[in-house]
């Protein structure tokens, strides 16, 4: 950890990138105001005993901030609990009122609970099971195709997912649909949803964002020892 920089332990990989989002956001910038430490979570560094002391769900990314409420340093895990943190922290993309922040909020625990676990699971099966399970695929793909149509039909209230103020609910949301064509979607489908994408996607801070450790990534589907630390039994070892 760094005196005065926040430090970011984290991958990139949608729930990675939305934090990375909200940092550039809100006006820190990386190098300067925070540091990104690689966890590569294809070769098990998750589990290591350092990065389960600051995040015990053994998942990227956790954020060290060695000036937190109280003036001591504060370790935060959960993309969704990180963004919370730094609207608090800088008064920004979270609205102040309790009726525009319930909206906001509501959407939040959308990607939480929806968009990030459904779309996550439709890439799995899409992408990356072993052998095709067409009731796996059709089920996923499905629910991919419903929680689209949700924030499209959304999207006709305000010119974003809450209304027509850019939040936390957009930066959360955002990365989850930049794997849309391996998610089995059609844009045509979702006009609405595609321009706000195209909106979202065009700020320079969700630029940075995205880029944040991406030349990291590599492509697992030929790496054994890769796919065995992410799917199979390494996930499930009690530590």
């Amino acid at each position: 950890m760094t005196d005065h920089l926040i430090d970011v332990y984290s991958w990139p990989t949608p729930n990675g990138h939305k934090v990375h989002i909200m940092l550039e956001e809100c006006g820190y910038r990386l190098g300067r105001d925070w540091l990104a430490h690689s966890v590569n979570i294809a070769q098990g560094e998750q589990f290591t005993p350092e990065f389960l002391t600051i995040s015990p769900n053994n998942k990227i990314p956790a954020l060290v901030d060695p000036v937190g409420p109280d003036g001591k340093p504060i370790s935060v895990f959960e993309s969704g609990a990180i963004l919370l943190y730094l609207a608090a922290k800088t008064g920004k993309f979270l609205p102040k009122s309790d009726r525009a922040k319930f909206e906001v909020l509501q959407w939040l625990m959308f990607q939480m609970g929806g968009v990030g676990p459904m779309l996550g699971q439709n890439h799995h099966f899409r992408q990356y099971a072993p052998e095709k399970i067409p009731y796996a695929v059709d089920r996923y793909t499905n629910e991919a195709k419903r929680l689209y149509g949700v924030m499209d039909k959304q999207l006709a209230l305000g010119k974003y997912i809450a209304g027509n103020m850019y939040t936390i609910a957009d930066m959360a949301i955002y990365p989850w649909l930049r794997n849309w064509e391996n998610q089995g979607i059609h844009w045509a489908d979702f006009p609405r949803l595609k321009e706000w994408f195209d909106l979202v996607g065009s700020r320079p801070a969700v630029i940075r964002g995205c880029a944040v450790l991406a030349e990291l990534r590599k492509p697992i589907k030929n790496d054994p020892k890769a796919f065995e630390t992410l799917f199979g039994q390494a996930q499930y070892q009690k530590r």
